[in-house]
């Protein structure tokens, strides 16, 4: 079974940075996808940045510049990194996994960007 667990969410403040951490634990596949998704109140969940294993990483055009993801394979792990931090960049921010044709989620980390 196949577990994902998030951390690092939280205030800060506009203008802020914030890293966020997801590690990956059961069978992982040693290529897959992992990402971070966003859903703010009242809105539909929406990608942030994907990272795909030998493959390379894609950005949401709202987050590009302003936001790097990374993995570290041996630890089964994929992080964002998050500058200039706007309000409307509050949101749940969730996990993902995809391989072998699952796709899996983390319980969220709320993010809340605020004065």
């Amino acid at each position: 079974q196949v577990q994902l667990v998030e951390s690092g969410g939280g205030l800060v403040q506009p203008g802020g940075s914030l890293s966020l951490s997801c590690t990956a634990s059961g069978s992982i596949f040693r290529f897959n996808t992992m990402g971070w998704y966003r859903q703010a109140p009242g809105q539909q969940r929406e990608l942030v940045a994907v990272i795909r294993s030998g493959v390379g990483t894609n950005y949401a055009d709202s987050v590009q510049g302003r936001s790097t993801i990374s993995r570290d394979n041996n630890k089964n792990t994929v992080l964002l990194q998050m500058n200039s931090r706007k309000p409307e960049n509050t949101a749940v921010y969730y996990c993902k996994l995809v391989q072998g044709g699952g796709v899996y989620w983390g319980q969220g980390t709320q993010v809340t960007v605020s004065s």
